[in-house]
């Protein structure tokens, strides 16, 4: 599975939103609040993350973060980078991760075009709340991390499995076991969730529209599209395969989609 580090740093060079929160006392979890006043929620233009671990963040040059950043005192200005992460799908619980980076913030003149400044936030405290669970991460293994090398094509992967390949996203539940649930609580879709080099999560429902999520982990981590489409080849060969062999001749599976025979 990936690390809290890795998933963090997907996070961070990835698609998902993100907002710049100045000026940033305190890093939020959950079940924190940021003290009055309230910060300027800023988003950034474009984010990497540098050599060292810093976050590089692109703003326009007459923004309120960068004004706010150069004229702070000792050259230097807490904030926290906030990060949500939405399934790009239509599935119950949609959010599926936010991390918070805090740190200080402190101008790089010279790295921008015209027009633009890129601000560095040096990593202090690093937090990451998502499918896997959530907790604190260390700032020294955030910088180590490498992130997702399918980070750019998840939303476009997910987004074609779940629009082109239903019925093979199906066959899915014949590889859950007792799982798949009997009669009314056996599942009725299963709609990809979330993909990365270790395998794929799925969000099940049964006819009562209760949900939960699989995870179908690949026989070894790819990385690259070209890895992905054997693993999935090969995931969705061994779920027709189980399909076929609790499917009575002439029939839908016993109890419906997803059940096991």
């Amino acid at each position: 599975m990936p690390s809290a580090a890795e998933r963090t740093r997907t996070l961070v060079q990835g698609t998902c939103s993100a907002a710049l929160l100045v000026p940033g006392p305190a890093a939020p979890g959950p079940d924190q609040q940021l003290p009055d006043p309230l910060p300027l929620h800023l988003q950034p233009d474009a984010r990497a993350v540098g050599p060292d671990g810093e976050v590089l963040l692109l703003y326009p040059a007459d923004s309120p973060a960068v004004r706010a950043a150069t004229h702070a005192q000792d050259d230097e200005l807490p904030a926290v980078l906030e990060l949500t992460d939405v399934a790009p799908v239509a599935v119950p619980h949609r959010i599926r991760a936010r991390a918070w980076v805090r740190g200080w913030l402190t101008t790089v003149p010279g790295l921008a075009e015209p027009g633009h400044m890129m601000l560095r936030l040096e990593v202090g405290e690093v937090y990451v709340d998502d499918l896997w669970g959530a907790g604190p991460v260390d700032p020294e293994d955030f910088a180590r991390a490498a992130p997702d090398p399918l980070r750019q094509h998840e939303t476009e992967l997910l987004q074609h499995l779940a629009a082109a390949h239903g019925d093979r996203m199906a066959t899915l539940a014949s590889l859950l076991g007792d799982r798949a649930g009997h009669g009314d609580a056996a599942v009725r879709s299963t709609v990809p969730l979330a993909l990365d080099r270790f395998g794929l999560r799925v969000r099940c429902r049964d006819a009562a529209a209760r949900s939960f999520d699989a995870r179908f982990d690949f026989p070894e981590p790819v990385r690259d599209v070209h890895g992905l489409r054997r693993a999935m080849h090969r995931l969705f060969g061994e779920a027709a395969a189980a399909h076929d062999a609790r499917t009575p001749a002439g029939g839908e599976a016993e109890g419906g989609p997803g059940q096991r025979a």
